[in-house]
């Protein structure tokens, strides 16, 4: 199970941390993604995290920090210099294979989704 946190509304430029914390087999989540979908939009990529490794959407490179803290179980999102392009809801997700997973198909495990929107 997958819990996410740390929405909300916010100003273009600002900061926000998304959290997402994971119960259950840590071998459920040796790859943790999130995902984001904008209204009337597909889910896309946005960013995940192996143990040891980190990719992340070309949108997002560069904003966003990816990381994990295996001893909360918990996967965060950091995301500077907001932009409205960023505004959608967003999802954490688990995998127990170890890659690059771009794919929603490929994480069986999802949290709830938190919205975000940047808005003036």
């Amino acid at each position: 199970q997958l819990q996410a946190s740390g929405g909300g509304l916010v100003q273009p430029g600002v900061s926000l941390r998304l959290s997402c914390t994971a119960s259950g087999r840590t071998s459920s989540t040796n790859t943790m993604g999130w995902f984001r979908q904008a209204p009337g939009k597909e889910r896309e990529f946005v960013s995940l995290i192996t143990w040891s490794s980190t990719y992340y959407a070309d949108s997002v490179k560069g904003r966003f920090t990816i990381s994990r803290d295996d001893t909360k179980n918990t996967v965060y999102l950091q995301m500077n210099s907001l932009k409205p392009e960023d505004t959608a809801v967003y999802y954490c997700a688990a995998t127990g294979g170890r890659g690059f997973y771009t794919a929603t198909q490929a994480y069986p495990y999802w949290g709830q989704g938190t919205q975000i929107t940047v808005s003036s």
